[in-house]
């Protein structure tokens, strides 16, 4: 799999990208960017379609991985426990799960099914920080 990853982003509030809490890193919520390094804006179901979105969620899933390879180390990765997605959608968007599984086909395609599937919660929301589509954190296993 070729996966073009990316600086880690810059927090955009009093947080960090991710912290180690015994055998597990936390990944903070992360949002996607499209190939010029932009952030990817928009409200699922208005803006962007379910395609868009699924799209969108697997762009974060690279965030995801690249926050991991340049502040964790994939060598130190057991297995992705968990990852809460939020969609960024209007009132009428009922398709929520579809848009996450972008990120959960990647996470899966990268590490096998025995490290990269995981427990999920996928929710919509009315609004997410600099109108991204999607915003998702991720809880890792460590080794």
């Amino acid at each position: 799999m070729n996966i073009k990853f990316i600086d880690t982003p810059k927090p955009i509030g009093n947080f960090a990208n991710v912290r180690f809490s015994g055998k597990y890193a936390y990944i903070s919520g992360q949002g996607a960017f499209d190939d010029s390094g932009n952030l990817i804006t928009g409200k699922v179901g208005k803006d962007l379609n379910l395609d868009e979105g699924y799209e969108a969620a697997r762009r974060v899933g690279i965030t995801i991985l690249s926050v991991i390879n340049n502040d964790v180390g994939f060598d130190k990765v057991l297995k992705v426990v968990k990852i809460l997605g939020l969609v960024n959608c209007t009132k009428d968007f009922l398709l929520q799960p579809k848009v996450i599984n972008g990120c959960s086909d990647l996470l899966v395609e990268y590490f096998g099914k025995e490290k990269g599937v995981h427990a999920r919660s996928a929710m919509g929301v009315y609004v997410l920080p600099n109108n991204i589509p999607v915003e998702i954190e991720a809880i890792i296993e460590l080794i």
